[in-house]
């Protein structure tokens, strides 16, 4: 079966970390991109960080940039978020995705003291 598990998310306080993890399963990851969305309560599902399928580029949303980091192990067939300095506009469910191939459903992030 195709999926994508992400897990890593919780409450952390501004100016914390978290490292998200995104498993897939019924595929080969290496063969594609991965993207990290967010989805934000009341806003429209963003784009936060995006990386080759060799690791060799990434993107960062403006928002993101400097703070989180995107990374993969082609060998676990996993990709990872690092996000550092977390401020509460960071808040919301975390997604990563394979286009046309699959999504997860998502680990929440709240950043609240």
């Amino acid at each position: 079966q195709v999926q994508l598990v992400e897990s890593g998310g919780g409450l952390v306080q501004p100016g914390g970390s978290l490292r998200l993890s995104c498993v897939a399963t019924g595929f080969a990851l290496s063969s594609y991109a991965m993207n990290w969305y967010r989805q934000a309560p009341g806003k429209a599902r963003e784009l936060v960080a995006a990386i080759t399928s060799a690791g060799d580029n990434t993107i960062y949303a403006d928002s993101v940039k400097g703070r989180f980091t995107v990374t993969r192990d082609n060998s676990k067939n996993t990709a990872y978020l690092q996000m550092s300095n977390l401020k509460p506009e960071d808040t919301g469910v975390y997604i990563c995705g394979v286009a046309r191939v699959a999504r997860g459903q998502g680990t929440q992030v709240t950043v609240s003291s």
